[in-house]
């Protein structure tokens, strides 16, 4: 795992500035630095050594010396294809992937892409042709970040941090990413938080040359369920496409582990690490909180080394400023401070880790996906009827059961599900912003579902959640919080080969009665005991809503929410009667607290020190 930056055209001190950007990530390869410029280009690379210790140095030239490579993720099936590029009459300098790459790319051009197996954002800069190609891996696992500035010229980095240092880009904070963040939780791709810093979408490449950049997508996460498919065919090719994945996602010259928590999906991984280490953490706030006796019992049954941390108070709340930076952007989803917790505890053992993000938006994992089950029965109601009784049910003053059923029910698709993490609607980002205009969530979903509307509704909830909430959220995590501490974390699940078997998976064997990934568990089971493969989904279960609640956190967020950040964007009246009403027990709002908060302490840091 890697991290490399660079930019077009001559600028003062120009070595000096790309050794700067460089540093910014640092974290991302502690084990070696490349440099390559001439008088078209400049980039820089920062390794982590994880295949091919001693010859996967990089930039890595072609052998006439017309094209520069720098790369940062794995190719799984990079031997495969090296042998194919031997056949074709290339010559290898070393056992990388790195040059895998770069050959592959001068026999196949933009149809190597489609030839690979893993994750990986990587640079080709063509000399002659003076032209630089950037890529993003199928899922947008690793990162790559860009911006054209005003006369042509082009910088890019594998974090926004290393474009903030150059002095040319003039930095601007974008409001409109403040009002889609209050719904989302996270930025909406390809936007950032920063004005013309844009996000390289997964599944795509960019072409820039002569001062103009085009994007093209090479590929496309969809689903084609076969409604012929049986559960026992379902669960036997799940079995054996993940074991394959997980052998594959395995190859390494350096010791790999595992996280665990008590969920299917990492203890899915977790099965095939007997003998090897695995990593937990989590809170001492009760059972709910610590999943760390399920990992123990676990790795008991499995063989596994297991080694764990639990959170304290104090711990967390400090790591969040650290956590928000390395982030590069806000993000309001508590679990990845956890996640840089454990991050931490396992790049004290080893340099890689395979996890279990994926799993659910490719198999049916979150409850919410039931939801169009349970809604069928009721949404057979003509729809004015239906409507009715949501304004009767919208107009009582408190809460009751079956109220959100009623409401929901009245809703379509696009309306009632904007992904995994809906905070603010319009009404309330219009009370709660001072000045930035308050737009509709689902404007900004509405191109995701018109591209999947000949599916059922579980499929085209899954499809959005792979396209906004995993990119926007699981993935950014994922990639910031294990880098912070030079660790390679690496996600068997996905996979192209084992999202060709889940897009194949029809809904009846995804979500079978209250089960959701039905199928997947099933081949589970195959690998560990049935109590681990039959626990609800929990995500990542963190004590906010309870801290909010004390004093000495009540107090610093209040702080926050009366300086003067909070009151440049925020109506201060409005942030304060949701602490509040959180603080006295009235109502539960520590999830859209929390959303401000992570904005306010993000803030802080990138546009006031």
């Amino acid at each position: 795992m890697c991290g490399f930056c660079g930019f077009t055209g001559q600028i003062q001190n120009r070595e000096e500035l790309l050794q700067h950007m460089a540093d910014k990530i640092t974290h991302r390869g502690p084990d070696s630095q490349g440099v390559y410029t001439d008088d078209h280009l400049a980039m820089a690379f920062r390794r982590l050594s994880i295949i091919d210790l001693e010859g996967g140095n990089q930039p890595i030239e072609n052998e006439d010396g017309t094209k520069v490579l720098m790369f940062n993720g794995e190719i799984y099936n990079y031997r495969d294809l090296q042998q194919q590029l031997k056949a074709a009459g290339h010559s290898f300098k070393t056992n990388s992937d790195s040059e895998v790459l770069l050959h592959g790319y001068e026999e196949w051009g933009a149809d190597l892409l489609t030839r690979l197996r893993g994750m990986f954002a990587f640079a080709v800069w063509d000399k002659t042709e003076q032209s630089l190609f950037l890529a993003r891996d199928f899922f947008g696992i690793k990162p790559m970040h860009y911006t054209l500035l005003p006369d042509g010229r082009l910088i890019f980095a594998s974090e926004i941090k290393c474009i903030l240092e150059h002095p040319d880009y003039q930095k601007e904070f974008n409001e409109a990413a403040l009002d889609n963040y209050l719904s989302y939780q996270y930025s909406l791709p390809k936007e950032t938080f920063f004005k013309n810093i844009y996000c390289l979408q997964p599944a795509h490449y960019l072409c820039y040359q002569d001062g103009k950049i085009t994007e093209t997508r090479y590929w496309e996460a969809a689903f084609h369920p076969d409604e012929s498919l049986t559960m026992d065919e379902a669960v036997d090719r799940i079995d054996a496409v993940f074991t394959d994945s997980v052998e594959a996602h395995r190859i390494s010259d350096v010791e790999v582990g595992c996280f665990l928590s008590g969920g299917v999906d990492s203890c899915f991984v977790a099965s095939y690490f007997g003998g090897q280490k695995a990593f937990t953490v989590g809170f001492d706030n009760g059972q709910h909180y610590n999943e760390t006796n399920y990992a123990e019992e676990l790795s008991a049954a499995v063989g596994i080394e297991h080694h764990k941390h639990i959170i304290s108070e104090e711990e967390y709340w400090s790591a969040l400023p650290e956590v928000q930076y390395m982030l590069d952007q806000p993000l309001a989803d508590p679990a990845c401070v956890a996640l840089y917790f454990v991050s931490k505890l396992a790049a004290e053992k080893v340099k890689v880790v395979l996890s279990g993000e994926g799993a659910d938006e490719l198999f049916g994992g979150y409850r919410i996906y039931h939801e169009p089950l349970s809604l069928a029965g009721y949404q057979r109601l003509p729809l004015w009827l239906r409507k009715a009784l949501a304004t009767l049910v919208q107009a009582v003053p408190f809460s009751f059961k079956g109220k959100s059923f009623l409401l929901r029910g009245a809703q379509t698709l696009e309306e009632r599900f904007i992904g995994n993490a809906y905070m603010f609607n319009k009404r309330e980002k219009a009370k709660l912003l001072k000045t930035i205009p308050a737009t509709n969530p689902a404007d900004h979903t509405r191109e995701w579902y018109n591209r999947c509307s000949d599916l059922d509704d579980v499929t085209r909830m899954q499809y959005l959640d792979i396209h906004r909430w995993m990119v926007g959220d699981i993935l950014l995590k994922a990639d910031r919080m294990s880098m912070a501490h030079s660790l390679e974390l690496r996600v068997p699940f996905l996979d192209v080969k084992v999202f060709e078997v889940a897009s194949q998976i029809p809904t009846k064997l995804r979500i079978a009665n209250s089960t959701t990934k039905a199928a997947m568990r099933l081949a589970a089971r195959r690998h560990i005991p049935e109590k681990d493969t039959a626990r609800p989904k929990l995500g990542f279960p963190v004590p906010v809503r309870v801290w909010l609640r004390q004093e000495p956190y009540y107090n610093k967020v209040k702080e926050a929410f009366t300086g003067s950040v909070a009151t440049r964007f925020f109506n201060t009246d409005v942030l304060l009667h949701f602490l509040n009403e959180h603080y006295t027990g009235k109502k539960d709002n520590s999830r859209k607290i929390w959303t401000v908060y992570m904005f306010l302490v993000w803030y802080e840091l990138y546009f006031e020190k």
